[in-house]
Order: C-alpha cells, then structure tokens, then sequence
C-alpha cells in the first residue's frame, strides 16, 4: 500500500487557497443568521463561534467554546485533521448539506441543544471531496452555552483515542507484452525505500534529507513539502513506500540513502519492472520527482513508482490504473477500523505491442558486436506493423524512433520514384557516372563508373548519376513524393519519432542535394524503414506500436499508394543493388533487396558518419543506420540470416 493523489498548488498558493475556502466556509455561517432555521437563538452563537474559529485555523478559540476535555486536548485534536488527512481546505456550514434551509439546524430539550452540520473537505493530493454531516451536543453552562467535546464531532465514528488517516490501495502495474501476449519485462532486483511515520522522532528533517539526496542524483528531486504532508496522513505504524529503486541501475543513490538517512527503511523486493528487450522503447520506472509529477499529473504524487520514459511514461495512467482512496479511523495500535469513506480506483490495464519475440531477438544480435551506436527498425510492409526497435550504444535514446540523420544515397529511392512518376526516366535510361560534377554550382563527388543503365549507377550508389537528373524534376515535386512516403508527415503514432523533413531548395544545386539524401535532408530509421516497404508493396502505410483498445488507435494518417510503374522501377532498382551493387552482403536469399548509402553530418560542431542500409526480405522491410563507417549490408546479412 502506498498513499496520496493529486498534485497541489505551491507552498504560497495553496495557504492563500486555504485562507480564501475557510472565509467562504466564515460567510455560509454568517448567512445562516439570517434564515431563520436555528429554533432556539440563544445556542446559535456558541456553535457559530467553535465553528467558525475550526475552519479558519483557530483552534485554541474554538476549544474555548467546549466542555468535558482539556482545552489543549480539544485544540490539537482539531489542529491534527488537515495534517492527518492532507487536505487542501476544510469547509464547515451550519445545518446538513443539501438539507431544507428553514429546517432547524439547532434543536434545543431544556439547558441541552443538538446541533447539526455539514464537513466538506478537499483531500489535496488524494484528489477526493469527502462530504459528510457532522453533529454536535451543546449544553448550558453558567447561563452560557458550550459544545460537549467529543472526537464524534470531527467525524461521527470517530472514537476516543483514535485518529484519522488515508489509504490508497495501489493495484498492482499491468504489463508490456509482446505480440504473442508475452511481457516485455524481466523480474529485476530492487529496494523499495519508504518509512514508517509513526517512528519517525523528525519527519521534516528525514524527508528533507531524502528530498536532497534525489537532487543529487541526476538533478531531479522529490517535493519535501509534498512528501512531508503524505506522510502525516499515512497510518503511524504501517510502511510506507516512497520510491522503488533498481539495484543495478541506482546502487550508488540505494547506498547513500542507506548511510546518509538512517530514519529511511529498505525493504528488498523482485519485480518485473525492467525492460526485456527494446528498452527505449518500452521505458523505464522511477521515483515521482516534481518534474515528473508535471508530465503525468493527477492522482500521482512525490514517491510513487510511475513511468519515466517510453511506453512506461506514455501510457502510465493504463498501466498503473489508479488506487484506491479510503479515509478511515485507527486506535493507537495501529488498527484500522472499517473504512469511514472509500473511493474505488481504475483496474490497470495491459498494453500490447506489435514488437514480434524472433524479430526483435535478430535485431538486437545484429547489432551487439557493434562498435559504434546503431540503430535498426523492422516494420511489416503490408500493415505497418513496427516488428523490432534495437539501439545499440545510445544511451537510452530512442534513435530508432527519433534519430536525425541524413539518409545520403537510400533517399535515392524516393528521388527515384519521383524520376520514373514524373521525369520520363526508368531504369534502363542511360546514365553517366564521373567522378565529379558541378550542378547549379555546387560539386559532387563519387566513385566514378563507366556509362552504363540507371539501375546499375544507382545499385553502385552513384552520387553524380542522381545529381545530374535533377533537371529532369522540380523542387516541389521531390518534396511532394517524399511527402507520399510519410517524409515530414503526420503519422498520428502514439510515441515520439521523427518523421524526417525535407529544406525549402532555392535552386538547382539544393534540388540536386536533396535528391541525393545531403544538403539538409534528414530521416529517422524508422522513416527509412517506412520507405523500403513502400518501395516492396508500393503502398506507404503509417507505423503502429499497439494493439488492441488503445484510445485513437485507429488515428492514424492515411495510406499513400504510389503509381505502380514507379515501384516496378524502384523494385528492379533494389533488386539489383543487392544482387550487384554495394547491398550485396545482404544477399542470403533471392527475396532481399536493399540500398546502402554513407554520410557525413555536423552534430553539436562535431563531424560524424552514418552507415545506412535500407531494404526488405519477404514481410520484413528494415533500417539500420550505424554511427561510424561499417559495412551496413553485412549487419543487415546478420539480421537477415
């Protein structure tokens, strides 16, 4: 079990909301003077004042106006009902809530008088309005009437001795799986650090502490305030989790902690709560940091285990369902009694991808003997379907998804497509290939092969063959056919990527950059693996991740089907680049086809290479762009193998 909901206001705000309820809660009893209900007059100001002075804070006042127990007694006990149940405000009326106006909210038998009125308090980060009518006993003392002190009149099953506290009953997080329904998760080693409130000798200076330590660790930090106000509510004598920590991924902080704060306990648990595979994909969990909090908001608060990246954070709400919330009444011993109030929280639910066990298992081993950062995308041409995501050296980022590289000569598959649709070329228009040409005043350079067909030069990756086309198409054109392969579009995906984007070309020689995937031209895998099953059914169709009931599943952008003519060409092209071109060491069967391409690129002022291969065999289209000068084919012959 772990407690508390939504977020609440900062420090100031929220005393100025507090301030500004309780003077709303002071004129609903000031109103009620006038309305006649109160059948005997006399006991009306005893109530109004005890009133009054309990919701503006002022609880010496109204323990004036008691009888029957210690006046400081009567002052802490209501003092503890904010702290005890986290509440952002406290609003008291006289007379029940909803009831009649001129029913008597005061009945007076002789020197004793029943009083009866209405509680409604916002639980704060519980997110919850608890509203309840309250009653009290009065009686005459000296010619002056009081209030007969009593825990009922706070709650009525509120008993002696007892105090209130809230509970939320966190349903266990539902799982990733795979599309054969199997997790994505793998049982992982963690400490689940937390207290226990009722033995804490200095819970401000415990929480602070903690809340420092989380700071160092990576800049973000838990809200002590926040986490302080969880705390008071929480049962005194029951554990409460503040954070769940993955021994290998926060041995350092799980030490500190351990040394630094000795208040803190650790309880050691095993749980499915990291990534199996395609780990920047399906995400990480972690401690609810206030900058979390902001991203995934109510009913979470400082402390809870919630998703911090990927599918973890993106569908947290799913995932995690919501608690329970009961506010209940304990003795001193810790004992719950029955629940005064509960609130029945949201089932978690599983989230299912499209990820397939075998092709993610090759994807991943094609790329593990790497030593450059790498990432690969495998997508079902016919669907859409995103089969595998593996990065490899990224340092957690999803660059299968979100990369930003140029795609050098694999974007020749859109130029080419545009060249056969719309400039009276096909595959077997002569061509030339030297070394070096200049268009509209800018140089290209490429290995240099004697004339010979289109399709040959473009297997060969022949730069200056493309580039001396472009005459034959205009710059709206190519941006107009990129856009058919999904380039710079919407795809109305659930999960960050890039889809690419093509510059505004100003002339002949940024048309004819563009046309060979340079001059500003840049492309995620998963855009490039969008564009050879394109090329392969001759069909653009958007990625999808989920399945199942996923809200705005079914949102997604529309296919684009490409002229047939165009494909035929662009399927020859492929065909030939792995056959005889630089895709051979893709070859493993007669279904593979594929483009390579190498680019230079400027990233943060340093110079950086990409290796691409794009291409399909059979149901599988992919991508692989590796950070370095490799042989891409080869790793696309692993993965195909």
């Amino acid at each position: 079990m772990t407690n508390r909901g939504r977020r609440r206001a900062p420090r100031g705000t929220r005393t100025v909301r507090r301030r500004a309820i309780s003077l709303a809660g002071c004129g609903a009893l000031v109103a009620s003077l006038t309305t006649g209900c109160f059948a005997e007059r006399s006991a009306m100001p005893a109530v109004r004042d005890f009133l009054i002075a309990w919701s503006v804070g002022n609880y010496e006042a109204a323990a004036d106006n008691t009888v029957g127990a210690d006046e400081q007694q009567v002052a802490d006990a209501l003092g503890k009902v904010s702290a005890q149940l986290d509440a952002a405000s406290l609003r008291l009326s006289i007379g029940a809530a909803g009831a009649d106006p001129d029913a008597a909210a005061i009945v007076k038998d002789g020197d004793t008088a029943q009083a009866s009125f209405s509680v409604k308090i916002d639980l704060g980060e519980s997110g919850r309005p608890w509203e309840y009518k309250g009653h009290m006993t009065l009686k005459r003392v000296g010619g002056q009437w009081k209030v007969v002190w009593s825990p009922s009149i706070i709650n009525p099953k509120l008993q002696q001795g007892q105090r209130l506290a809230v509970i939320n009953e966190v349903p266990e997080r539902a799982l990733i799986t795979d599309t054969d329904g199997n997790s994505m998760l793998k049982p992982t080693g963690a400490w689940q650090v937390g207290v226990v409130p009722g033995k804490l000798k200095d819970p401000k200076k415990t929480l602070d502490a903690l809340a420092k330590a989380t700071e160092m660790d990576g800049g973000r930090r838990l809200d002590a305030e926040r986490l302080h106000g969880r705390v008071l509510s929480a049962p005194p004598q029951e554990f409460l989790p503040l954070m769940t920590l993955q021994t290998a991924t926060h041995g350092r902080l799980i030490q500190r902690l351990n040394t630094g704060i000795p208040a803190l306990d650790f309880r050691q648990i095993t749980a499915p709560i990291a990534p199996k595979a395609a780990a920047e994909l399906i995400g990480t969990l972690g401690p609810a940091t206030s900058d979390r909090l902001q991203e995934v908001g109510a009913p979470y608060q400082p402390g809870d285990t919630i998703g911090v990246s990927g599918i973890q954070l993106l569908m947290q709400r799913r995932l995690a369902g919501t608690p329970t919330v009961s506010v209940v009444a304990q003795d001193p011993g810790g004992q719950r009694t029955s629940p005064l109030r509960s609130w029945p929280g949201e089932e978690p639910k599983e989230v299912r991808t499209t990820l397939d066990p075998g092709v993610q298992v090759a994807a991943d081993r094609a790329l593990s003997g790497l030593q450059y950062p790498a990432s690969l995308v495998a997508v079902r041409p016919a669907t859409g379907e995103v089969l595998a995501v593996s990065n490899h050296g990224t340092r957690g980022e999803n660059r299968a998804f979100e990369g930003h590289y140029p795609p050098g000569m694999t974007f020749g598959v859109v130029s080419a497509e545009a060249l056969f649709a719309h400039g009276q070329v096909s595959p077997t228009t002569e061509s030339t290939c030297p070394g070096q040409v200049t268009v509209g005043g800018k140089n290209f350079t490429t290995q240099a092969y004697g004339d010979s067909e289109l399709t040959n030069h473009l297997a060969l990756s022949c730069k200056t063959s493309l580039a001396q086309l472009s005459n034959k198409i205009d710059a709206k054109t190519l941006k107009a056919e990129a856009a058919r392969f999904g380039i710079g579009q919407d795809w109305g995906l659930q999960v960050p990527a890039f889809t690419g984007s093509v510059p505004d070309l100003k002339n002949q020689g940024e048309l004819a950059a563009a046309m060979i995937g340079e001059g500003g031209v840049e492309v995620s895998p998963l855009t490039m693996a969008l564009v050879a099953a394109a090329a392969q059914t001759g069909t653009w169709r958007p990625p999808y991740v989920f399945e199942g009931d996923i809200p705005n599943l079914e949102q997604r952008a529309p296919v684009q089907n490409l002229p047939a003519q165009s494909i035929s060409g662009l399927q020859e092209v492929l065909k030939n680049s792995a056959r005889n071109g630089t895709a051979k060491a893709a070859y493993v069967d007669n279904e593979v086809v594929g483009a390579t391409a190498f680019a230079s690129y400027t990233e943060k002022d340093k110079p950086k290479q990409v290796s691409w291969f794009i291409g399909s065999r059979g149901d599988v289209a992919v991508a692989i762009a590796v950070e370095g000068q490799v042989n891409a084919a080869a790793v696309a012959g692993a993965f195909y193998g």
